[in-house]
């Protein structure tokens, strides 16, 4: 994506016509810019640090266990909490976090 020096909008590809190289035009003002040589930048994008909605590790560390086997490893006990997650008439989902200490697999159970 190029953007126009002038105006800040995204430039556009014009076809070539007649005798007329491949372009960029802005659709907004009169600003031009042919195009030459193939244009390619490569750009690594940054990841964005995501916050855990359920209050990280440290919701976990009061919750209580149940018989529940773990679909990754089967084990077979559970750390639970419950969480309204939908409206008030929905019923509450259950999320499950392996006992395992190697394994640590989370799921939840609606």
């Amino acid at each position: 994506m190029e953007f126009c020096p002038t105006c800040g909008n995204l430039l556009q590809i014009e076809h070539p016509y007649m005798s007329q190289s491949l372009r960029f035009f802005c659709p907004t003002c009169p600003y031009v810019f042919p195009i030459e040589r193939k244009i390619s930048k490569k750009l690594q994008l940054k990841k964005k640090e995501v916050d855990d909605v359920f209050g990280g590790e440290e919701a976990w560390k009061n919750v209580d266990r149940t018989e529940a086997t773990c679909p990754k490893c089967s084990f077979g006990k559970a750390f639970f909490m419950q969480i309204q997650i939908r409206s008030a008439d929905e019923p509450m989902s259950t999320f499950y976090k392996c006992c395992n200490n190697q394994c640590q697999f989370r799921w939840r159970q609606d």
